[in-house]
């Protein structure tokens, strides 16, 4: 019983570092290796549901 809960536990922790080390990185169009762009900021809508700056009181980010 022993046995099978390390295999289990080993199998877990190989397959938990593989999935880790396949994180897709930026390509350009020819396939090479780029800097990933920035993420577009979110925008945010008040209570009136205007556009404002995220950081005005009551601002609320839209999805």
């Amino acid at each position: 019983m022993t046995k099978l809960m390390m295999t289990l536990a080993l199998a877990t922790l190989a397959l938990g570092g593989v999935s880790g080390a396949q994180a897709a990185p930026c390509k350009d169009a020819k396939g090479k290796f780029v800097k990933c762009p920035p993420a577009k900021p979110v925008p945010c809508k008040d209570a009136r549901g205007k556009f404002v700056k995220c950081s005005a009181p009551g601002a609320k980010p839209i999805r």
